[in-house]
């Protein structure tokens, strides 16, 4: 028989023998946002107002790594619950001051735990997510089906598997809609835009380019999106507007794309939302966050670079009110060593290859870290011009007191806590643990607990606890401070 017939009939046969394997199942390809013809709100200008005095906002960033990195994470939040910031009119820690939180990949499904639930009912994440076997629900073992399934659809799972397992099992089929609560922080989630080769922030400004409502999309959908490494998992579709919706782009889009001063990641940003109006791109797909941001950080450091003012994406109210700003990057990205370090043979390009993507990785974070502190700064210094340009009677109006009224004394500083800021005899336990979405319950337990002391123990984070107690009392009793909010509710009792 001709050898390229005979190939050509055992490749067919290997996929029908691969369809008969997986039980002749179709990846689900469908859009998980709705397109309308109506125009959609833009993102709002602030983070919500801080619902103490204001002094110490923190914004939180989740990084990558499957259940490691939301437990990391889950850790972390303990640990900023645990440390009291005020007492007065109710007891407030600096998880209270927590105004916007972001992850990718792991990280998001506890940045979005948290925007939907809150401080006060986050806690039951450990059960509901941390102990669970996610895993069970997705196709994980290497035979032919899942192979030639994610060869020919682009990964072995879609959202029949792990999105449908969240939604259905941690978040009770929620929608964008529910994390619109003024006591809770702003959410930013990303993905992987791999058409634009940019990050994929879920925000209505980029569901307004999509003409889509983006409060009516479920939040397990865009996690999965967030979590969607390739090959285990097929691309996420988004469509995109085939008519006109009479969207109106944003005044920093149109900067983006046209002023020399507007920065690389911001224009290309810019541009891929334009692409979405183009026909000659009907869907958007989708991939892991961390391919493009694997720390989290691209939602604040866009809406900063975004904003047309320099305060943004603060109020002018926070702004004037602002002693402390905390971006507080919990990092939970593994340092293994390399059986290979110390021979002299050759190594194996397996061992190549796994070592090219960690070098890779590692380097993308390191400049990531030096770029996010490098905006800070920037922001800092443009937050004392606005305030030390401001009268009197504005600060009056703005801060409620010129008592202890210093313009220059604001502080923007980022905060990075990876394993090397937990107890020194863990670091090596801790870097291996794997990334997989099914860890056991005495990994899960050691990630906490080692998150929770690394933020308690870190001397920046306890320094601003220290000063916040101190300078509370200057704010006691003034229009819009803590009172204005409803207290929080008492905790569930333990088991």
């Amino acid at each position: 028989m001709n050898t390229k017939w005979s190939l050509s009939l055992a490749f067919v046969f290997s996929i029908c023998l691969g369809a008969a394997v997986s039980g002749c199942s179709s990846v689900d390809t469908a859009p998980i946002n709705t397109v309308s013809e109506h125009p959609r709100p833009a993102s709002p200008r602030y983070i919500p107002d801080a619902g103490d005095d204001g002094t110490t906002v923190v914004a939180l960033a989740f990084s990558g790594g499957g259940m490691r990195a939301a437990a990391w994470a889950y850790g972390a939040l303990l640990g900023l619950d645990s440390m009291v910031v005020d007492n007065i009119p109710y007891r407030r820690t600096l998880l209270d001051n927590v105004r916007s939180v972001a992850g990718t990949s792991g990280g998001a499904v506890m940045a979005a735990y948290l925007g939907w639930k809150g401080k006060d009912e986050f806690e039951d994440f450990r059960e509901r997510f941390l102990y669970q076997d996610a895993e069970s629900h997705m196709a994980t073992k290497f035979h032919i089906g899942t192979i030639i399934t994610a060869a020919l659809s682009g990964g072995a799972n879609d959202r029949q598997t792990f999105a449908r397992w969240l939604d259905e099992q941690v978040f009770d089929h929620a929608t964008f809609a529910s994390l619109h609560k003024p006591e809770n922080p702003v959410v930013w989630l990303t993905a992987s835009d791999i058409y634009n080769n940019t990050p994929f922030l879920f925000t209505p400004d980029v569901f307004a380019a999509l003409c889509s409502d983006l409060d009516n999309l479920k939040i397990a959908d865009a996690v999965a999106a967030s979590a969607a490494f390739p090959g285990a998992f097929a691309p996420v579709n988004i469509e995109t507007p085939k008519k006109d919706c009479q969207y109106v782009a944003p005044a920093w889009l149109h900067h983006a794309l046209n002023s020399a001063s507007a920065s690389v990641r911001l224009r290309a940003y810019a541009r891929a939302l334009e692409s979405y109006h183009s026909s000659d791109l009907p869907y958007v797909r989708l991939l892991d966050g961390g391919l493009t941001d694997n720390l989290g950080i691209t939602g604040l450091t866009l809406d900063r670079a975004a904003a047309q003012d320099p305060y943004g994406p603060l109020s002018p109210r926070q702004a004037v009110r602002l002693r402390r700003f905390l971006f507080i990057v919990t990092d939970a990205g593994v340092q293994p060593g390399y059986s290979w370090g110390g021979q002299e043979t050759s190594v194996r390009l397996d061992q190549l290859l796994v070592a090219a993507f960690d070098t890779a990785m590692a380097s993308t974070t390191r400049m990531g870290l030096d770029a996010v502190t490098l905006a800070l700064q920037h922001w800092q210094t443009a937050l004392i011009t606005y305030r030390c340009g401001l009268s009197s009677k504005e600060v009056l109006e703005l801060r409620g007191t010129l008592k202890d009224w210093d313009c220059a004394d604001v502080s923007v500083t980022a905060h990075h806590i990876s394993f090397r800021d937990a107890d020194a005899a863990l670091f090596d336990r801790l870097n291996t643990i794997p990334t997989r979405l099914t860890l056991p319950r005495q990994d899960i337990d050691l990630l906490i607990d080692a998150a929770r002391q690394a933020v308690v123990h870190n001397r920046a984070i306890a320094s601003v606890v220290t000063d916040a107690k101190k300078e509370a009392p200057v704010f006691d009793g003034l229009p819009g401070v803590a009172t204005d909010f409803k207290p929080p509710k008492p905790a569930a009792p333990k088991p």
